[in-house]
């Protein structure tokens, strides 16, 4: 006999109920479907589960598509590591479908489109390169983006419009690559946001630092005002950006806000494969709180990008210049 006080707890008068009456939030009605071989891109995509991640996914493709219907901006965020996993063929096409109506990059991304723009090849063994002092010191690309900036700056431009137009004049054997071209060709806007000191190109003799806080300070402006535009169903996608944009972001919506415009009922989006504490709050929580959705798609950019643009070709008009 226990010397317990207590006695286990009685089940006499627990109650249960059908289960048939009870919701539930996965049926197979949701699930997946078996890829046949031989089977379409599309087939695959309607095949996949309507739960969780796979869902978010679809949600995020309709939000850009209807976005998109009813003349409301997709502004891309993005840092290197886009550029680097080999997407821009794939956000080039998007631009052509009229999928991508603006793009966001922080100084990485500027840096790694440049060179492929430049020689068809970026990213530097850092380990190697930093025991020698060699890091971020190739003079093509130091000297190239601190002039293009230099240049662009005086005549009144921004940072992403200053590159934009300089590989433009240059017509560099890669230019088919850079989004940076590719978009000024397009006459989409690129913004580019830097924080002085954490790129390569401000370690070089060339650098103007004011023409870069200049420059930079414009593309805030002009992102702001992008932004201003997805009152009532634009969509805000941040790919691979763990501080910068996600701060510039979050300005921007303030700066619109407080200056009396209505800006709501917006969609955002974080895509990175792991799901950091400023575009958690920056992006997908604090600027929908009151109307809106944020989503997160947790996973690599080489294969979370290319399955969303998969979805975005699927669902929306075929409405390239194939000139």
């Amino acid at each position: 006999m226990s010397k317990y006080r207590v006695e286990p707890y009685s089940l006499s008068g627990i109650k249960s109920y059908p289960l048939k009456s009870r919701p539930s939030k996965v049926a197979v009605d949701l699930f997946a479907r078996p890829h046949e071989k031989g089977g379409t891109v599309s087939e695959f995509l309607l095949g996949l589960p309507s739960i969780l991640a796979a869902q978010n996914l679809r949600d995020l493709a309709y939000a850009i598509v209807n976005a998109r219907s009813s003349g409301k901006p997709t502004i891309w965020g993005m840092g290197g590591h886009v550029i680097k996993t080999g997407l821009s063929p794939i956000l080039i096409d998007l631009m052509d479908r009229g999928l991508v109506t603006s793009v966001a990059f922080n100084g990485s991304c500027l840096i790694h489109d440049f060179e492929i723009a430049m020689i068809g090849s970026t990213s530097e063994d850092v380990d190697i390169q930093l025991q020698t002092g060699a890091f971020g010191m190739a003079e093509d690309t130091g000297k190239g983006i601190n002039q293009a900036i230099r240049e662009g700056v005086e005549d009144g431009l921004g940072i992403g419009e200053s590159l934009g137009r300089y590989l433009s004049k240059l017509n560099p054997p890669f230019g088919r690559y850079s989004l940076l071209l590719q978009a000024y060709l397009r006459s989409i806007p690129v913004t580019v946001h830097v924080t002085i000191g954490a790129d390569i190109i401000h370690n070089h003799p060339d650098v103007s630092p004011a023409a870069i806080g200049t420059g930079s300070h414009r593309d805030f402006l002009l992102m702001a005002s992008l932004i201003a535009e997805m009152n009532g169903g634009g969509v805000y996608i941040n790919c691979g950006s763990a501080v910068t944009l996600p701060e510039v972001f979050l300005k921007c919506i303030t700066l619109v806000r407080n200056s009396g415009q209505e800006l709501q009922s917006f969609t955002t989006a974080n895509l990175d494969f792991i799901q950091h504490y400023r575009p958690t709050e920056n992006v997908i929580r604090r600027p929908v709180k009151n109307g809106g959705r944020g989503i997160a798609i947790t996973g690599h950019h080489e294969i979370t990008i290319p399955l969303l643009a998969a979805w975005l070709v699927e669902l929306s008009p075929d409405t390239r210049n194939d000139e």
